[in-house]
């Protein structure tokens, strides 16, 4: 997909915000602009973000200033570290923003500095000033340099005003032949200087090496508040304790971790919790952090919501036959209209959650899991979903279709001779048998299917950040799913255990026998399905109510540990 096609597709599908706005355009006149360097020009780039890249500025105008942050001003924060250490990651995380710069498993993939804010999503006030900066490459060079050029008697911002007035802070562009080049240091120090606190990113996978320690001498020299923030934690390589041992001798005693990966609303809490203990003034991470609490739980409580209302739609759904039809044409009709009632629903999760369907990152429908059909018979066993009626009853399960629904002059032969005629006055009333009409239902193992694999999707997305590029990185480690996950092999396994009994292995939300009063009721209200009458707002409208009652039961049937 082209770059013109994937932001035509950002803009067209970008839910109302409940998070972030993108990067400022470039006339935009705020606070955070004014922190920039006198030099720094704003540039657009392929997908219209606003990124502030920092020109040759003459000797005379290097000087950085800043005043410390006031009451009611909106912070100014640096994100700062080593190179490939997920910078960029951590904030299209924060951003809920998958577009927001470049992400590449290399090294020095941003090279200029890039900003985005964080408002209130009520009011559209800017909270926080975002600036994305280049990796540190060589701080250990560069503090040699310091050593060798700056007077160590001068405090830590003169001795930074010196370098950056420096050819070697530069770059080729000066015209001045040397060769050292700190031209990206000396961006990443122009915004750490303009900024009123800085967060360094660590890779928790690294150990801890003597470049490390020459990055946080540097910025120490700032006089700005740091706070480490560890990435990849996830991993079983992570060296966290060496690390904070370190940071301890430097004085650095608060650091957060924040995965980027495998994201953790808690975490996010705790990384401005822990910013804001460092700040005089904090109303205004106080106040992102009440907005971000209310519209996770708002985000939360729409996406069950688009999950009730798809199983009402679903259970509802109802398509008549005559006594002596084959209902197999009809049969089939009915489980293609479901399997795209279920993308649709999928895709409105996605969107909600700000994750899209396309080239630009993958997306866990890309997952095996949610490409096999809902009327597979094998899937339904995978969920732990079992039948007391034999094999028969088992292969009209797999059908999808309600056994009592249909009779034994349907075509289906022996295999549901010996079921289906003692079932069929439980749902068929007596005018159907009079008339010799057959109804046709989706049945409630299906619907019990449908509903674990909608929740099962959104516990992965509540847990998937948006640095992720593979599609298997959004099982929440701690979760008891039935989702198929990738053994090293490549081949995929299922967690449930086939020959465990139902009742000691449930992995589903609710019992196949047990269906909520709500999808119950729905069964016998087809005008409340859009699939059967195709009149789509009417349906919706009319299963509102009952959209919500069911939409609360489905938050109770938690499958998070």
């Amino acid at each position: 997909m082209n770059n013109d096609n994937k932001k035509e597709n950002y803009e067209h599908h970008k839910p109302a915000g409940l998070f972030a706005d993108k990067a400022l355009p470039s006339d935009s006149n705020n606070n955070a602009n004014t922190s920039q360097s006198p030099a720094a020009q704003s540039e657009k780039t392929h997908d219209n973000q606003s990124i502030s890249t920092e020109s040759v500025p003459p000797a005379a105008t290097t000087k950085v200033t800043k005043k410390t942050i006031a009451s009611g001003e909106a912070l100014k924060l640096a994100v700062v570290g080593h190179t490939n250490t997920g910078k960029t990651s951590i904030l299209r995380t924060l951003l809920r923003d998958v577009y927001f710069g470049e992400v590449k498993n290399e090294a020095a993939t941003t090279r200029h500095v890039e900003q985005a804010q964080l408002t209130d999503s009520q009011t559209g006030e800017v909270l926080v000033a975002l600036y994305d900066t280049p990796g540190l490459e060589d701080a250990s060079g560069l503090m040699d340099w310091l050593e060798d050029n700056t007077a160590s008697r001068r405090d830590g911002i003169e001795r930074l005003q010196q370098f950056l007035a420096a050819d070697v802070a530069q770059g080729a562009d000066s015209g001045v032949l040397d060769s050292y080049d700190y031209s990206q240091e000396a961006k990443v120090i122009r915004q750490l200087l303009a900024s009123d606190m800085a967060i360094y990113v660590v890779d928790a996978r690294e150990p801890v090496l003597g470049k490390y320690k020459d990055e946080l001498a540097i910025l120490s020299w700032a006089a700005i508040p740091v706070m480490p923030v560890f990435n990849f934690t996830d991993s079983q390589n992570a060296n966290i304790d060496d690390w904070q041992t370190m940071l301890a001798r430097r004085n650095l005693h608060i650091s957060t971790r924040f995965d980027s990966v495998a994201f953790e609303f808690e975490d996010e809490m705790h990384l401005w919790q822990n910013l804001a203990t460092m700040l005089t003034h904090s109303e205004m991470l106080e106040q992102l952090m009440q907005r971000r609490i209310e519209d996770w739980a708002q985000l939360y409580d729409e996406a069950n919501i688009i999950i009730a209302d798809f199983l009402l739609n679903v259970a509802s759904f109802v398509r008549e036959i005559n006594e002596d039809d084959d209902p197999m044409p009809v049969l089939e009709q009915m489980q293609e209209a479901v399997r795209q009632s279920e993308r649709a629903m999928q895709h409105n999760l996605l969107n909600l959650y700000k994750f899209y369907d396309n080239a630009v990152a993958a997306t866990p429908l890309e997952l095996q899991a949610y490409q096999q059909d809902p009327f597979d018979p094998e899937l339904l066993k995978s969920y732990g979903i079992r039948t007391t009626s034999g094999a028969a009853a088992g292969a009209l399960l797999g059908l999808g279709i309600d056994a009592a629904a249909l009779g034994t002059t349907l075509g289906l032969g022996a295999a549901i001779g010996g079921i289906a005629g003692g079932l069929l006055s439980n749902t068929s009333s007596i005018a159907d048998r009079i008339t010799g009409v057959k109804r046709l239902y989706i049945d409630p193992a299906t619907l019990t299917l449908l509903a674990t694999r909608a929740i099962d999707l959104l516990t992965a997305l509540r847990h998937r950040g948006h640095a992720a590029t593979d599609a298997t990185q959004l099982l929440y480690k701690g979760e008891k799913s039935s989702l198929n996950t990738s053994s090293n092999d490549g081949s995929y396994h299922n967690n449930s255990n086939d020959n465990a009994d139902e009742d000691n292995n449930l992995i589903t939300v609710w019992p196949a026998n047990k269906l909520p009063s709500e999808l119950k009721k729905a069964r016998g209200k087809p005008q409340w399905s859009s699939l059967s009458s195709g009149k789509s707002e009417q349906a919706q409208l009319l299963r509102a109510d009952m959209a919500w009652s069911l939409s609360v039961k489905l938050q109770s049937y938690k499958r998070e540990s």
